[in-house]
């Protein structure tokens, strides 16, 4: 029978709530898999035949396997750890009226706000602590119903149901107590085993504990917190890791600040991908000019969720690529390379899908709307090998409870683990042979 996934993803997902731990757990299960952390800050030995994976800044991770012969090129399948929330700015604590405490927030990412009402809530992320030998960091995960974001009820605001403009400083800022009640960062440390005073600084969110849901007239529909892009990193890392040797250096790449731009050291738009290929290459003895004799024969799918066709808001899609929840992963076309994808790449994605079994959908944005961006451009700057963008079909993107189709994942970490499994033939300019 084949396996689905949908539970280890729905326990990945509540399990790590911000992008520190997203990372932390892929290090463990890495770990836990035989995998050698390196560090970019030391030499690297690296042998034919190991299995090793770096990560930066605790909020993106590069894992890869070395061929025990000369490989051909780099099969990569890039996904990010963030998604929209809201961030604990510092000095958060309001009191107002002399009865509440409240918390200052600012919006990370293009998040839909309206969801963001009336849903339990907590903080997570991580802090920095002062220790006898200097600084280190903890995460942290305050794992109870801690705040909520109250409506203005309807009798005071007759317009609320006739569009509201959200006003961050005044609509979002959650509720945390009375106005007695402890400062934030004491129970932060308590919650990680710190002590009052000992916190120097901190990267906290405001994440959704609403718990997922497999729901529909037969299960067909998955919701959760996350969705974008924790399951393409979930499904990444499940496929590279079941994925077969092959006669290429498979890399799994999870990278942070999607949402923002990826303009980060540990964004797309850094080199940490272009630094660990080079060192992978140098560490195998190759020349520079023979590392970029491999990009050519390398391929990457940068995966990141899809819009998938709206029960209610068809017209906001295009007339005729209009993936639908449950169909399947979704390839996605841009004209103006928003998405990556071209014909070379998208007829490898097809060939690869065919090899896994995987159904194919097609998205384009309706013509009059423009939609997003995502990290394959982005990166495609620094490591220039051919790269499509897919993802799986899902409703309320940057919502913090979204939908997908509840048997989507499998086909995604099918696609994954074939990528990984497979290497690119290229014989000129014509003929592109996927193994």
């Amino acid at each position: 029978m084949e396996h689905n996934y949908d539970k280890e993803l729905l326990d990945f997902i509540q399990s790590n709530p911000s992008p520190y731990h997203v990372i932390e757990a892929q290090k463990n299960r890495l770990l836990a898999a035989g995998y050698e952390q390196l560090l970019e800050s030391a030499n690297w030995a690296i042998r034919a035949g190991g299995k090793y994976f770096v990560t930066r800044n605790g909020s993106a991770i590069i894992a890869f396997r070395v061929p025990e012969k000369d490989f051909r090129g780099f099969m990569i399948m890039a996904s990010h750890s963030d998604s929209p929330m809201l961030k604990i700015k510092e000095n958060p604590e309001i009191a107002v009226e002399g009865a509440y405490q409240k918390l200052n927030v600012e919006v990370y990412g293009g998040a839909l706000l309206a969801p963001w009402f009336d849903r339990p809530l907590s903080v997570a992320g991580r802090v920095l602590v002062k220790t006898e030998r200097g600084v280190s960091t903890r995460l942290v995960n305050v794992d109870r119903d801690l705040l909520l974001i109250p409506s203005l009820a309807i009798h005071m605001d007759r317009n609320a149901n006739s569009g509201h403009e959200y006003k961050v400083q005044r609509d979002l800022l959650p509720l945390y107590g009375m106005v007695d009640a402890e400062p934030l960062l004491e129970a932060v440390a308590r919650a990680c085993g710190a002590n009052d005073g000992d916190i120097l600084s901190h990267d906290l969110f405001v994440y959704n504990r609403q718990a997922p849901s497999v729901w529909g007239a037969k299960g067909e529909f998955l919701s959760s917190p996350r969705l974008d892009d924790i399951q393409c990193a979930f499904s990444s890392l499940v496929g590279f890791l079941e994925s077969a040797p092959g006669e290429s250096v498979p890399v799994h790449v999870v990278l942070d600040n999607e949402e923002i731009g990826s303009s980060t050291k540990q964004g797309a738009a850094s080199a940490f991908l272009e630094d660990t290929l080079r060192r992978i290459a140098e560490g195998l003895g190759l020349t520079p000019g023979e590392y970029l004799q491999k990009l050519p024969q390398s391929f990457m799918l940068s995966a990141d969720n899809a819009h998938g066709v709206h029960p209610n808001y068809g017209d906001r899609c295009d007339p005729i690529n209009r993936p639908k929840l449950g169909g399947g992963v979704v390839l996605k076309f841009s004209g103006n390379q928003k998405y990556t994808t071209d014909a070379v790449s998208a007829a490898v994605v097809r060939v690869l899908a065919e090899k896994a079994g995987v159904h194919l959908q097609t998205f384009t944005n309706h013509s009059d709307i423009p939609g997003g961006t995502t990290l394959g451009n982005i990166s495609a700057q620094h490591v220039a090998v051919k790269t499509a963008d897919v993802g799986i079909a899902q409703l309320a993107m940057h919502s913090p409870y979204e939908t997908c189709g509840s048997r989507d994942t499998v086909a995604l970490v099918g696609l994954a683990r074939t990528l990984f499994s497979s290497s690119l033939l290229e014989q000129g300019n014509e003929s592109y042979i996927v193994q």
